[in-house]
């Protein structure tokens, strides 16, 4: 009865432990960037002023490009992993004082038209041409983004594909963006209350389950329910509010799981978005429905804090 109490234990103290140490590593890596790698690499690198991904998948990065850089005709960005590489335009113009500035935003992502880059760590250069010479200039990021306060957050997940962008530095201060694939989800796209039943529309992402089902689960009931396919990647379930209607006084709270043969069940969520408060800000009104003679009830659909999907329903005399 102890045994998993105690690897319960241990595995969070590994968690606090490699939290300190990636706190301290991160600590020293900047202070020998800025004493070391910063005054040996300033003449030859542009210096990020701004460097961020804001719609989840598009990186935007504002640059100054050293003095040794009088002419600029093209400009291009280039991220490369490896041996792959790939390119997409970038403007160079003349900020005040006469220094060269650098904007570019990189669409990422081939799903959604942008730069096809794959899992992984990618290191971003500009390519500038004068003439008929080419010069790659390195991208210094000399503080990475910090969160920021407010009703929305950084978003650094596509909300198209699900994949997962964020922008580091090597530990020479050299601007990369690490790519995630999808995790397992599955993302609301609609839900329709009626009188007699329930429907939720909703797409997967980071799997191909096969042959799946949904369930409606509350405390010690489940409601199995089947699938149909609305478009392409868009499943729908639809349930009757008479399999819902609670057998007590008690108000009743069902989550919705999407379950198939070869994964494990996937609760029905919104959780790609940039809101911190999804309840409050995808709020959906509260209904009083029969579903069945002599019987009313109310139904609240929301959002929990997690952004799971969920339906609290009850007697009208519980209610009162």
């Amino acid at each position: 009865m102890t045994v998993r109490p105690l690897r319960l234990g241990l595995r969070r103290r590994a968690a606090t432990v490699r939290k300190k140490l990636y706190r301290r590593a991160t600590v020293l890596r900047t202070a020998l960037m800025l004493r070391f790698f910063l005054p040996l690499r300033a003449r030859r690198t542009a210096r990020l002023r701004y460097a961020a991904v804001l719609d989840g998948q598009t990186v935007n990065l504002h640059a100054e490009l050293p003095g040794s850089v009088t002419r600029v005709g093209d400009a291009e960005i280039e991220l490369r992993r490896g041996r792959e590489s790939h390119r997409t335009p970038a403007r160079v113009y003349e900020g005040a004082g006469g220094r060269l500035l650098m904007d570019a935003a990189v669409l990422l992502g081939d799903e959604v038209g942008g730069v096809p880059v794959t899992p992984g760590r990618w290191k971003l250069r500009l390519h500038v041409r004068s003439g008929g010479s080419t010069r790659r200039v390195p991208l210094l990021l000399l503080e990475p983004p910090t969160p920021y306060d407010g009703p929305t957050r950084p978003m650094e997940v596509s909300p198209i594909t699900g994949h997962r962008y964020r922008v580091g530095r090597t530990a020479t201060g050299t601007v990369r963006v690490v790519c995630g694939a999808a995790r397992a989800a599955v993302e609301v796209v609609n839900v329709h209350i009626e009188h007699a039943g329930i429907r939720v529309d909703f797409r997967v992402l980071g799997m191909r389950p096969d042959a799946p089902w949904a369930e409606f689960v509350a405390s010690g009931r489940r409601v199995p329910r089947p699938l149909a396919v609305v478009e392409p990647g868009v499943w729908r379930v639809a349930v009757p509010l008479a399999d819902m209607k609670p057998l007590g006084r008690r108000a009743e709270h069902w989550d919705v799981l999407m379950c198939s043969a070869e994964h494990r069940p996937v609760r029905v969520a919104r959780r790609l978005h940039d809101v911190r408060n999804p309840g409050r800000v995808f709020a959906m009104r509260k209904i009083v429905v029969a579903p069945a003679p002599g019987h009313l009830m109310t139904i609240e659909p929301r959002y929990t804090p997690a952004g799971n999907l969920r339906f609290t329903c009850s007697s009208m005399a519980a209610a009162e």
